[in-house]
Protein backbone atom coordinates (compact mmCIF):
# COMPACT_ATOMS: atom_id res chain seq x y z
CA UNK A 1 0.00 0.00 0.00
CA UNK A 2 1.03 3.33 -1.11
CA UNK A 3 1.60 5.56 1.33
CA UNK A 4 -0.90 8.47 1.90
CA UNK A 5 -0.80 12.31 1.98
CA UNK A 6 0.24 14.26 4.56
CA UNK A 7 -2.39 15.50 6.40
CA UNK A 8 -3.17 19.09 6.47
CA UNK A 9 -1.71 19.33 10.07
CA UNK A 10 1.52 18.34 9.06
CA UNK A 11 2.21 20.77 6.09
CA UNK A 12 5.01 22.22 8.47
CA UNK A 13 8.51 20.63 7.04
CA UNK A 14 10.00 18.34 9.03
CA UNK A 15 13.12 19.20 10.71
CA UNK A 16 12.37 22.76 11.01
CA UNK A 17 12.08 25.79 8.30
CA UNK A 18 13.71 25.88 4.90
CA UNK A 19 13.26 29.39 3.92
CA UNK A 20 11.11 31.64 1.93
CA UNK A 21 8.67 28.63 0.14
CA UNK A 22 7.66 29.61 -3.37
CA UNK A 23 3.81 30.18 -4.09
CA UNK A 24 3.58 28.26 -7.28
CA UNK A 25 6.29 25.97 -8.50
CA UNK A 26 6.57 24.25 -12.11
CA UNK A 27 8.49 21.00 -13.22
CA UNK A 28 9.64 19.72 -16.45
CA UNK A 29 9.37 15.80 -15.57
CA UNK A 30 12.43 14.79 -18.26
CA UNK A 31 14.33 11.68 -17.97
CA UNK A 32 11.83 9.01 -17.80
CA UNK A 33 13.14 7.21 -21.05
CA UNK A 34 17.47 7.50 -20.01
CA UNK A 35 16.16 5.90 -16.98
CA UNK A 36 14.60 2.80 -18.14
CA UNK A 37 17.25 2.61 -20.75
CA UNK A 38 20.39 2.72 -17.89
CA UNK A 39 18.29 -0.09 -15.92
CA UNK A 40 18.11 -2.13 -19.88
CA UNK A 41 13.95 -1.26 -19.23
CA UNK A 42 11.22 -0.56 -22.01
CA UNK A 43 10.72 3.39 -21.90
CA UNK A 44 7.13 2.63 -20.16
CA UNK A 45 9.26 1.27 -17.46
CA UNK A 46 10.79 4.71 -17.02
CA UNK A 47 6.87 6.20 -17.01
CA UNK A 48 5.80 3.73 -14.49
CA UNK A 49 8.27 4.98 -12.61
CA UNK A 50 7.84 8.65 -12.65
CA UNK A 51 4.42 8.19 -12.00
CA UNK A 52 5.43 7.52 -8.05
CA UNK A 53 7.80 10.62 -8.62
CA UNK A 54 4.77 12.24 -9.17
CA UNK A 55 2.93 10.76 -6.40
CA UNK A 56 6.53 11.61 -3.90
CA UNK A 57 6.37 15.58 -5.08
CA UNK A 58 2.54 16.00 -4.90
CA UNK A 59 2.83 14.98 -0.88
CA UNK A 60 6.00 17.02 -0.37
CA UNK A 61 4.36 19.99 -2.37
CA UNK A 62 1.28 19.93 0.32
CA UNK A 63 3.51 19.03 3.30
CA UNK A 64 5.68 22.34 2.28
CA UNK A 65 3.17 24.63 1.84
CA UNK A 66 3.27 25.13 -1.98
CA UNK A 67 0.20 26.57 -2.95
CA UNK A 68 0.15 25.54 -6.97
CA UNK A 69 2.33 22.57 -8.64
CA UNK A 70 2.05 22.73 -11.61
CA UNK A 71 3.38 19.15 -13.62
CA UNK A 72 4.37 19.03 -17.51
CA UNK A 73 3.28 15.87 -18.63
CA UNK A 74 2.63 15.60 -22.10
CA UNK A 75 3.47 18.56 -24.50
CA UNK A 76 1.89 19.44 -28.13
CA UNK A 77 4.97 18.14 -29.50
CA UNK A 78 4.96 14.54 -27.40
CA UNK A 79 2.71 13.48 -30.45
CA UNK A 80 5.61 13.23 -32.77
CA UNK A 81 6.40 10.06 -30.44
CA UNK A 82 5.95 6.24 -31.46
CA UNK A 83 2.16 5.75 -31.15
CA UNK A 84 2.90 2.74 -28.47
CA UNK A 85 4.68 4.87 -26.40
CA UNK A 86 1.63 7.70 -26.44
CA UNK A 87 -0.57 4.64 -25.99
CA UNK A 88 1.23 3.60 -22.69
CA UNK A 89 1.34 7.39 -21.76
CA UNK A 90 -2.50 7.76 -22.22
CA UNK A 91 -2.58 4.48 -20.25
CA UNK A 92 -1.00 5.22 -17.40
CA UNK A 93 -3.12 8.93 -17.23
CA UNK A 94 -5.92 7.00 -17.30
CA UNK A 95 -4.74 4.75 -14.52
CA UNK A 96 -3.83 7.36 -12.60
CA UNK A 97 -6.66 9.43 -12.38
CA UNK A 98 -8.78 5.69 -11.49
CA UNK A 99 -6.24 5.46 -8.48
CA UNK A 100 -5.60 8.43 -7.39
CA UNK A 101 -8.77 10.74 -7.36
CA UNK A 102 -10.04 9.83 -4.35
CA UNK A 103 -7.09 10.32 -2.46
CA UNK A 104 -6.48 14.04 -3.92
CA UNK A 105 -10.26 15.04 -3.27
CA UNK A 106 -9.79 13.64 0.30
CA UNK A 107 -6.45 15.40 1.16
CA UNK A 108 -7.76 18.81 -0.13
CA UNK A 109 -5.93 18.94 -4.12
CA UNK A 110 -7.76 20.87 -6.72
CA UNK A 111 -7.07 19.50 -9.85
CA UNK A 112 -6.44 21.70 -13.03
CA UNK A 113 -5.96 20.38 -16.67
CA UNK A 114 -3.88 23.26 -18.72
CA UNK A 115 -3.47 22.88 -22.04
CA UNK A 116 -5.50 21.73 -25.19
CA UNK A 117 -6.89 18.68 -23.71
CA UNK A 118 -9.91 18.32 -25.31
CA UNK A 119 -8.22 17.12 -28.72
CA UNK A 120 -7.28 14.06 -26.20
CA UNK A 121 -9.76 10.94 -26.34
CA UNK A 122 -12.72 11.89 -25.49
CA UNK A 123 -13.33 8.87 -22.59
CA UNK A 124 -10.17 10.61 -21.48
CA UNK A 125 -11.40 14.05 -21.37
CA UNK A 126 -14.38 12.65 -19.61
CA UNK A 127 -12.10 11.67 -16.47
CA UNK A 128 -10.39 14.92 -16.79
CA UNK A 129 -13.67 16.91 -16.18
CA UNK A 130 -15.22 14.70 -13.52
CA UNK A 131 -11.70 14.76 -11.58
CA UNK A 132 -11.58 18.90 -11.63
CA UNK A 133 -15.15 19.14 -10.88
CA UNK A 134 -14.76 17.16 -8.06
CA UNK A 135 -11.78 18.26 -6.66
CA UNK A 136 -13.27 21.77 -7.62
CA UNK A 137 -13.24 23.28 -3.68
CA UNK A 138 -10.40 21.38 -2.24
CA UNK A 139 -8.17 24.24 -1.32
CA UNK A 140 -4.54 22.88 0.47
CA UNK A 141 -3.29 22.66 -3.13
CA UNK A 142 -4.01 23.56 -6.61
CA UNK A 143 -2.48 20.80 -9.11
CA UNK A 144 -1.96 21.43 -12.30
CA UNK A 145 -1.44 19.06 -14.74
CA UNK A 146 -0.06 20.14 -18.32
CA UNK A 147 -1.47 17.61 -21.52
CA UNK A 148 -0.98 18.28 -25.13
CA UNK A 149 0.27 21.78 -23.55
CA UNK A 150 2.37 24.28 -25.56
CA UNK A 151 3.29 27.65 -24.82
CA UNK A 152 3.41 28.73 -28.12
CA UNK A 153 -0.42 27.73 -28.78
CA UNK A 154 -1.40 29.21 -25.72
CA UNK A 155 -0.22 32.69 -27.12
CA UNK A 156 -1.72 32.07 -30.01
CA UNK A 157 -5.16 31.28 -28.08
CA UNK A 158 -4.88 33.87 -26.05
CA UNK A 159 -4.36 36.07 -28.75
CA UNK A 160 -7.16 34.80 -31.17
CA UNK A 161 -9.32 35.09 -28.18
CA UNK A 162 -8.93 39.04 -27.83
CA UNK A 163 -8.89 39.50 -31.58
CA UNK A 164 -12.67 38.05 -31.94
CA UNK A 165 -13.23 40.13 -28.75
CA UNK A 166 -11.67 43.38 -30.04
CA UNK A 167 -13.85 42.49 -33.39
CA UNK A 168 -17.08 42.25 -31.27
CA UNK A 169 -16.36 45.39 -29.41
CA UNK A 170 -16.00 43.53 -26.22
CA UNK A 171 -12.09 44.57 -25.94
CA UNK A 172 -10.17 48.08 -26.60
CA UNK A 173 -7.06 47.18 -27.86
CA UNK A 174 -5.21 50.31 -26.61
CA UNK A 175 -6.19 49.39 -23.35
CA UNK A 176 -4.73 46.12 -22.97
CA UNK A 177 -2.47 45.44 -20.56
CA UNK A 178 -0.48 42.19 -19.08
CA UNK A 179 -3.81 41.50 -16.48
CA UNK A 180 -5.72 41.22 -19.17
CA UNK A 181 -3.51 39.11 -21.53
CA UNK A 182 -2.96 36.81 -18.37
CA UNK A 183 -6.72 36.30 -18.07
CA UNK A 184 -7.00 34.38 -21.44
CA UNK A 185 -3.86 32.50 -20.46
CA UNK A 186 -4.86 28.43 -19.22
CA UNK A 187 -3.28 29.41 -16.23
CA UNK A 188 -5.50 32.45 -15.04
CA UNK A 189 -6.36 32.28 -11.34
CA UNK A 190 -2.55 30.62 -10.50
CA UNK A 191 -0.32 32.23 -8.10
CA UNK A 192 2.11 34.05 -10.30
CA UNK A 193 5.19 31.13 -11.04
CA UNK A 194 8.08 31.65 -8.46
CA UNK A 195 9.79 28.36 -9.39
CA UNK A 196 10.49 26.54 -12.62
CA UNK A 197 12.65 22.99 -12.18
CA UNK A 198 13.64 20.66 -14.81
CA UNK A 199 15.01 17.31 -14.58
CA UNK A 200 17.64 15.07 -16.62
CA UNK A 201 20.00 17.74 -16.96
CA UNK A 202 18.56 19.49 -19.74
CA UNK A 203 18.69 23.54 -19.97
CA UNK A 204 15.59 24.73 -21.57
CA UNK A 205 12.23 25.78 -21.92
CA UNK A 206 10.91 23.32 -24.20
CA UNK A 207 7.96 25.37 -24.77
CA UNK A 208 6.83 25.51 -21.08
CA UNK A 209 4.99 28.55 -19.40
CA UNK A 210 6.90 31.07 -21.49
CA UNK A 211 4.88 33.99 -20.57
CA UNK A 212 4.51 32.55 -17.12
CA UNK A 213 8.49 32.41 -16.53
CA UNK A 214 9.56 35.76 -17.42
CA UNK A 215 10.18 36.47 -13.90
CA UNK A 216 10.61 32.54 -12.51
CA UNK A 217 13.45 31.45 -10.56
CA UNK A 218 14.92 28.59 -13.18
CA UNK A 219 16.42 25.64 -11.49
CA UNK A 220 18.15 22.80 -13.54
CA UNK A 221 18.98 19.11 -11.88
CA UNK A 222 20.51 15.92 -13.44
CA UNK A 223 18.56 13.72 -11.00
CA UNK A 224 16.03 11.99 -13.70
CA UNK A 225 12.52 12.21 -12.72
CA UNK A 226 11.90 8.74 -11.77
CA UNK A 227 14.09 9.59 -8.77
CA UNK A 228 13.04 12.77 -7.82
CA UNK A 229 11.71 13.12 -4.17
CA UNK A 230 11.32 15.53 -1.38
CA UNK A 231 14.74 15.63 -1.07
CA UNK A 232 15.36 17.41 -4.48
CA UNK A 233 12.06 19.21 -4.07
CA UNK A 234 14.07 21.15 -0.86
CA UNK A 235 16.95 21.56 -2.08
CA UNK A 236 15.39 23.56 -4.95
CA UNK A 237 13.39 25.15 -2.47
CA UNK A 238 16.63 26.42 -0.19
CA UNK A 239 17.69 27.31 -3.55
CA UNK A 240 15.39 29.84 -4.47
CA UNK A 241 15.48 31.13 -0.78
CA UNK A 242 19.26 32.47 -1.84
CA UNK A 243 18.10 33.94 -4.92
CA UNK A 244 17.84 37.92 -5.28
CA UNK A 245 14.62 38.39 -7.09
CA UNK A 246 14.19 42.07 -7.87
CA UNK A 247 12.06 42.38 -10.91
CA UNK A 248 14.31 44.26 -12.87
CA UNK A 249 14.63 46.59 -9.97
CA UNK A 250 17.86 47.32 -7.78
Amino acid sequence: MKPAFPSAASAAPAGGSIGPVPRHVAIIMDGNGRWAKARRLPRVAGHRQGIEAVRRTIRAAGDLGIEALTLYAFSSENWRRPAAEIADLMGLLRHYIKSELNELAREGVRLRIIGDYRKLEPDLVRMLDDAVERTANNTRLTLAIALNYGAQDELLRAARRLMREARAGEVDPDTLDDAAFEARLDTVGLPRLDLLIRTSGEQRLSNFLLWQAAYAELIFTDTLWPDFDREHLVAAIETFGQRERRYGGL
